[in-house]
């Protein structure tokens, strides 16, 4: 299932193309053209349970002539697998009897058959000895929990190779699991650890069976953003010349990212404004879209404020390139969201910023952490005779 080197792996083309035959936002005539291309798909790879999944939910045409014929020839091509694997265990060595349980799990992933990929998988696990073989098995099943987005299926997989890492591993292979890792985190909503990951893989990327390098960078940049401070974005991404040599690629990013450092607020909303509909439309980030835009609306208008002790809301609004009552309910929002610190003086027209105390706060917590464990501490005198 694995994409050859530089390429990404069809089976995830094909599971972005289904996102978007599926999105609200792609228009109809571009959905025509979606579906001749995942037929086209469908049938090179015989993937019989997808077609009729499809079919069901009236996204493609069932053909039922075709459809028998193709599940025959899935059902010949698992009768030669068979007599490969009973012909090796009978007259071959180890190696061969694995090389041909390999070849039915790859042919069950490529089919779309789920279920049995899985436990295909796991009988060609039992027949390796290496790490390194043994991890290739675990990103063959990440392939096939990102294809599905079985969160579950992936959140196992990452933990059992950072288990068989401690057995031995490349690095290549590791920092290829940072990726998965990262690509799991950022679908989960976790951005600050998936910027971590992303940035740790910036100069030793290989992993291009998920995705072109240009999206890699567009998924650094996205999440660094929201989870880095200035001094660290400095230095890990606006400066680092890996991302320098393709951030142009990716439409907007450029702008989007400099802009907010060199706080050129009216061009950075502007770059944000072109770069929403490609937030909208990717399969990974989309579902969490509207969190964002709140997230990083958030770290932009923080920014601004930590300048100022108090500031005319005209002026923010001038700086940004809106209209006052546009600034006056976004930041209204945000401060009883408790996600900025200040307070909007409506009659004189200005914004008061009231920044926490550091210290303050780091007193309160450890207050609250200290009731917290003395009330578990007289719970379990009631339970246990001191």
């Amino acid at each position: 299932m694995e994409g050859e080197e530089g390429s990404q792996q069809p089976h995830l083309v094909l599971a972005h193309k289904l996102f978007l035959l599926k999105h609200p936002n792609v228009p109809d005539i571009e959905k025509v053209r979606l579906k001749d291309e995942v037929l086209v798909s469908i049938k090179s790879d015989d993937m019989v349970s997808l077609w009729e999944t499809l079919a069901a939910e009236s996204l493609l045409e069932m053909d039922q002539g075709l459809l028998d014929s193709t599940r025959a020839r899935v059902d010949e091509e698992l009768k030669k697998l068979d007599e490969k694997i009973t012909d090796a265990e009978e007259n071959l060595g180890e190696s061969e009897v694995r090389e041909a349980h390999l070849a039915k799990s790859l042919y069950f992933i490529r089919i779309g058959d789920k279920e049995k990929a899985l436990e295909q998988l796991k009988v060609t696990e039992s027949k390796t000895v290496a790490v390194g073989q043994k991890m290739d098995l675990v990103f063959y099943t990440l392939q096939l929990g990102f294809f599905y987005m079985d969160f579950d299926l992936i959140s196992k997989s990452i933990d059992k190779a950072k288990n068989l890492f401690e057995e031995g591993g490349d690095w290549e292979r590791k920092n290829r699991l940072k990726v998965y890792e990262g690509l799991y985190c950022m679908s989960t909503r976790n951005f600050k650890q998936a910027a971590s990951l992303f940035l740790d893989s910036i100069s030793t990327f290989t992993t291009y069976e998920l995705f072109p390098y240009d999206t890699f960078v567009f998924y650094t940049v996205l999440t660094s953003i929201i989870s880095l401070d200035r001094v660290s974005l400095k230095q890990k991404v606006v400066d680092t010349p890996e991302i320098l040599t393709v951030i142009g690629k990716v439409p907007h990013l450029s702008e989007f990212l400099n802009a907010l450092y060199d706080c050129q607020y009216k061009s950075f909303f502007s770059a944000f404004a072109g770069l929403t509909e490609q937030i909208r439309l990717d399969r990974y980030l989309h579902p969490h879209f509207r969190y964002y835009m709140r997230e990083i609306r958030t770290v932009v208008y923080s920014q601004f404020l930590e300048s100022y002790k108090s500031v005319t809301v005209e002026a923010m609004a001038r700086a940004f390139g809106v209209t006052v009552d546009f600034i006056d309910a976004e930041l209204s929002r945000f401060i009883a969201a408790g996600k900025l610190h200040c307070k909007i003086d409506k009659v004189a027209g200005v914004l008061e910023t009231n920044r926490p105390d550091a210290k303050n706060a780091l007193y309160q917590a450890t207050i609250k952490q200290g009731d917290f464990l003395l009330n578990r501490i007289q719970k379990l005198s009631r339970v246990i005779d001191l």
